[in-house]
């Protein structure tokens, strides 16, 4: 039985997956990376780090399979963007990532510009610097990054691939529809470049990638990646893409969320591209070989698991992650105690890149018990503002939800998010469905697998948490959180 890789760069780590045909787990690694912060509101990466640790994982990974491989897949934190030299291979600055809230002034400034309809029309996406278009302009007129000849500008999925594939020496260039989405240059419905947006942010169209299929083949590895060389490299899509093909939410109508650094709810519309919704995205969720393209509505909600990092590393309320689980579980809620993680601005359905981070309702009995329960609760109270919001956008309440990533592992949170939304809530066996969809894409392109159906087929269940909570008391603690969402937004702004 042969297996394909798929890599999942994700914001804190790269893990390398492996999945047998049968779709089960063939075996993983995984490395975190650093993370910089080099002024308030700003978060990058270094592009190289994210290749050592895409490099390390395979290694290992592969060291450890006795199967043969029959294709690799690529996954990714999306709107995060590269700028490097196709000459050298070397970066010419760090990668903006996308929590960086750096263009801010630039978004509002579009805003008022009168922009913003133009933008929403013709990618579907609002303006903020959760996007990768301010950012590219940033490094080019006030990043030091020149706009020549063999300057490439792309996100963390064709970073990884041209290095795959031979970075200098014949690497190729290239993306796919559901990440070229998330930039702000592509227009969903030509699905290519919109030139008109790369003039009115100054990119110039040849550092950008060529933009594929999702499925189909992009090119093969070389020796030195930690892949054997000559492995085809078939699939890529975006993380929450990804995620929702890896989910089988192969129909419209059906709804995940992934619980991971932030969460992300998308509903699958099918093959027609909506009219923009308020508050929410419209995106491309992916493209097959043979054309066929699905769309989906989408909640960005940026921070949900990087708020237990901040218990850990900034707080240190907490030694490791896993401790949240337990100590939140000890108390029965968080006795009053509000926490709303706009640490880089707030995401659907309010979009203020000028809210910041409020914890309220301390009281002396507060504990960090309570805290940790409060965090717990503010991942599933963003969620159901993004539900509330995506049921009336289609018309259609959600009748259950579809939960994946790391945090999803908890069965207290996913008893609070089927609580509070009041419907059921059920997780896959294999909660990694990002790399699954990187997967089942790359080996679709290969005849791994022959069709949609063998995905959906291969998807299996671990739990289902039916709702069960007291009414009114989850009404009041959804006002109390309104009420402290009120409170964060806008808060940079006053104080600037």
């Amino acid at each position: 039985m042969s297996v394909v890789i798929a890599i999942d760069a994700g914001t804190t780590g790269v893990r390398a997956f492996a999945l047998r045909e049968d779709g089960t787990a063939g075996g993983f690694s995984y490395r975190e990376f650093p993370q910089h912060y080099p002024r308030p509101g700003w978060v990058e990466h270094d592009p190289l780090d994210i290749w050592e640790a895409t490099r390390t994982t395979l290694a290992e990974l592969v060291a450890a399979l006795d199967e043969p491989i029959a294709a690799v897949g690529i996954t990714d934190q999306r709107e995060t963007l590269v700028a490097w030299d196709r000459r050298t291979g070397q970066p010419r600055h760090r990668a903006i990532v996308w929590q960086d809230r750096r263009t801010a002034d630039r978004c509002q400034a579009l805003r008022d510009a009168g922009e913003e309809a133009a933008i929403r029309a013709r990618t579907g996406l609002v303006l903020d610097p959760y996007f990768t278009a301010t950012k590219a302009e940033w490094l080019l007129t006030e990043g030091g990054v020149e706009a020549d000849a063999a300057l490439a500008l792309g996100t963390i999925d064709a970073w990884i691939l041209w290095n795959l594939t031979g970075g200098p020496d014949g690497g190729v260039l290239a993306t796919e529809p559901s990440n070229a989405s998330r930039t702000m240059l592509y227009d969903l419905r030509t699905r290519a470049w919109s030139p008109e947006l790369l003039d009115l942010f100054g990119v110039p169209a040849a550092a950008l990638p060529e933009v594929r299929p999702s499925s189909g083949r992009f090119g093969t590895t070389v020796a030195g990646t930690g892949l054997p060389a000559g492995l085809p490299v078939s699939g890529i899509a975006g993380d929450q893409q990804a995620a929702l093909f890896g989910q089988a939410c192969l129909e419209p109508g059906m709804t995940k969320n992934t619980y991971g650094t932030g969460s992300f709810v998308l509903m699958n519309v099918g093959p027609t591209c909506p009219e923009p919704q308020e508050g929410l995205l419209t995106t491309v969720a992916w493209t097959l070989a043979d054309g066929t393209t699905h769309y989906a509505l989408e909640g960005s909600i940026f921070v949900t698991g990087a708020a237990v990092q901040w218990l850990r590393d900034g707080l240190e309320v907490i030694t490791e992650s896993a401790e949240v689980n337990a100590l939140a579980a000890s108390v029965p809620d968080s006795g009053g105690c509000v926490v709303v993680p706009a640490f880089t601005g707030l995401g659907s359905p309010w979009w203020d890149p000028y809210a910041r981070g409020f914890v309220g309702g301390i009281t002396r009995g507060t504990t960090r018990a309570h805290l940790a329960r409060a965090v717990l609760e503010s991942m599933a109270l963003q969620t159901c503002d993004v539900v509330a919001s995506m049921s009336e956008a289609s018309g259609h309440p959600i009748a259950a939800l579809r939960a994946d990533g790391g945090a999803a592992a908890s069965d207290l949170l996913m008893q609070i998010q089927a609580d509070l939304l009041d419907v059921p809530v059920s997780r896959p066996v294999i909660n990694e469905t990002t790399a699954l969809g990187a997967a089942y894409l790359a080996g679709l392109a290969e005849g791994v697998w022959g069709s949609p159906d063998d995905i959906q087929a291969n998807w299996h269940l671990d739990a289902t948490f039916a709702p069960a909570g007291d009414p009114d008391a989850l009404q009041a603690l959804r006002d109390q959180w309104h009420r402290a969402v009120d409170r964060s937004r806008g808060w940079a702004r006053s104080e600037g």
